[in-house]
Formats: C-alpha cells, sequence, structure tokens
C-alpha cells in the first residue's frame, strides 16, 4: 500500500466500484497494489478526509483539532478478488500512516439500508461495516434519522449537493449534469435554480425513502492502548456491534 498522491487514479477507482457515485473532498488517500505481469495494479483505495459538516469529527471526538488531529474515512472500497483479509489488513496500515502524521482520531459510517434502482435492481445489500469491528473500532450508535431522495439508479441524492445547485456554488454544474443524464432538461438562461432542482427532481422520479440512521465508528489512534483511551469520547460507546443490515425501506 502507498499514499497516492495524485487524486486522478483513486477517483476514478472509487467512481468505478463503489457504490454511492460520487468522490469526497479528500486529505490524503491510500492505495492497495497487486502485482500483475510485473506492473502494480490499483485494487483498493482509502479515501480520508473533510466531512459536510465540523460537528462529525467534533460530536465524537471533542477533544481533538478537526481536520488535523481528526478525518473522516469517507470511502474505503476493494476489488472482490483481494484476498479474504485484505480489508482489515488495509485498514489497520492506513490508520498507522495517519497516526504516524499526527492523526488522532477517525470517524466513519456505514450505511445499513439496502437501496434498489426504479426498476428494483438491487445496487447495495446494505452494510454493518464488520471490518470496522474487526480493527476495534468503538461503535457509536446511529447518526441521525432522516428522509434521503433516491435517484433512479438507486444513488443518494445528497442534501449538500441540492445546495450547491440551488446557490450555484463549486461542483453545481457536475450536480446538474448528474440529473440531466437521468433525464431532466437543461436548465434555461436566468431560470431559478431553485425552482429547476424542484422540476428536474420530479423529472427524472426521484424518490423519497426513510433512513434510520447510519452506523457511525470511530477510531482512537495511540501507540499503546493508554494512549488511546485518553482520547475522550463525545459519545457512548455501544455495544453490541450492528449484526445484520435494515430492512428495506419504503417510500414515503
Amino acid at each position: 500500500m502507498d499514499v497516492i498522491a495524485d487524486e486522478e487514479p483513486a477517483k476514478g477507482f472509487v467512481l468505478a466500484h463503489h457504490y454511492s457515485g460520487s468522490y469526497p473532498a479528500a486529505t490524503v488517500q491510500f492505495g492497495l497494489y497487486d502485482v500483475v505481469d510485473g506492473e502494480r495494479r490499483l485494487c483498493g483505495v482509502a479515501v480520508f478526509g473533510v466531512p459536510v459538516s465540523t460537528a462529525v469529527l467534533t460530536k465524537p471526538l471533542p477533544e481533538l483539532r478537526p481536520y488535523t488531529e481528526s478525518l473522516v474515512c469517507s470511502r474505503f472500497v476493494l476489488l472482490d478478488e483481494c484476498p479474504a483479509n485484505s480489508e482489515s489488513w488495509f485498514l489497520a496500515n492506513c490508520l498507522k500512516r495517519l497516526l504516524a502524521s499526527g492523526v488522532r482520531g477517525v470517524v466513519s459510517f456505514a450505511d445499513p439500508v439496502p437501496r434498489r434502482t426504479a426498476a428494483g435492481v438491487l445496487v447495495m445489500p446494505g452494510h454493518i461495516a464488520t471490518i470496522y469491528a474487526a480493527t476495534n473500532a468503538v461503535y457509536a450508535s446511529r447518526a441521525t434519522a432522516r428522509t434521503v431522495k433516491l435517484l433512479p439508479d438507486g444513488t443518494v441524492f445528497h442534501d449538500r449537493t441540492a445546495q450547491k445547485i440551488r446557490r450555484q456554488e463549486q461542483g453545481h454544474q457536475y450536480a446538474e449534469a448528474q440529473l440531466i443524464a437521468l433525464g431532466a432538461p437543461v436548465p434555461r438562461a436566468g431560470c431559478n435554480p431553485a425552482v429547476w432542482l424542484r422540476e428536474a427532481l420530479v423529472a427524472v422520479g426521484a424518490r423519497n425513502v426513510r433512513h434510520r440512521g447510519a452506523h457511525r465508528y470511530v477510531w482512537r489512534l495511540g501507540r499503546s492502548r493508554r494512549e488511546r483511551e485518553q482520547i475522550k469520547l463525545g459519545l457512548p460507546a455501544r455495544r453490541p456491534y450492528p449484526k445484520q443490515p435494515d430492512p428495506e425501506p419504503i417510500a414515503v
């Protein structure tokens, strides 16, 4: 494994193999490689970086400086052909590298809600992140329950993405193109972005589904158990770890 200095290979891998179909704001990305015919081939990517809100880090890790001493693990994906122990080995070594660079805490989430396309094809079975439990993460309960908007291809259209369109912030062109590719009309010159977004979501057949909240996991990093336990948790540790995904959601 190694740090991926150029974001493009990591981004391309995640877009091709992660169910989200998106790439987050990254501080550092690690790659897992195998060697085929004498050439290194990327077979796994872990992305650590900036969450949508500072509270994602400060709520579970209140005494660590967000973005420097604490990061979010926003993508972790390996090819299915990797050996069975690859995930735990890769994740453990990513955490070691982060500790060496001054990171003391990592937060990650597992989405337990299955998702299907509008045609009924299962694109994500729901995850409970067994690998996080295997690497001694603290289970810190669920994130806030909410209603999410599901696009016909089974991906979630996030509130932050909608905000980019409404406010015409950086990245709004990419978000608009995502909806246009699904059948939304091209925005007319001078149209109200919020009105266009509302009409575009209706045009593509976006569905509202109830989400009980993603499972939250926290790693406290240190060279010894004592160092790890000295890092204060802002949320109570829960037991047992989740055992199975949620039932399939019902549209609301």
